[in-house]
């Protein structure tokens, strides 16, 4: 039995919460990737910018590192998990202090190709 071919790319240390990366993920799971970046390119969310670049980037491992045909790529999985988050402090009120947590994520894009 032949391995699938598969290309991936990754995203580590994102400035962003793996929340917000979801919604945009959810929406291209499954598609052609030539769909995926229509509908990533027309979606007004933060990750969109970010997913984009990193779908182009699958996409260029995919004919250049495993010779797939783009034309024929959908995209397999996407996910985004939670990196470590950054901690600050914000001076509040009376003296006190309040956490600020700037949340980081590695976002994940596996292509394959479809027969």
């Amino acid at each position: 039995m032949e391995e699938e071919k598969k290309a991936v790319a990754t995203l580590r240390y994102a400035r962003i919460s793996s929340r917000k990366v979801k919604i945009v993920a959810d929406l291209i799971r499954g598609k052609n990737v030539d769909e995926a970046l229509a509908i990533v390119k027309f979606t007004p969310k933060a990750s969109s910018d970010i997913i984009e670049k990193l779908l182009k980037s699958a996409m260029a491992n995919a004919e250049n590192n495993h010779d797939m045909k783009s034309e024929n790529l959908y995209i397999a999985e996407i996910y985004a998990n939670q990196g470590p988050t950054l901690k600050r402090i914000r001076p509040a009120a009376k003296g006190s202090a309040s956490r600020i947590r700037k949340r980081t994520s590695h976002i994940t894009i596996v292509l394959k190709e479809r027969n």
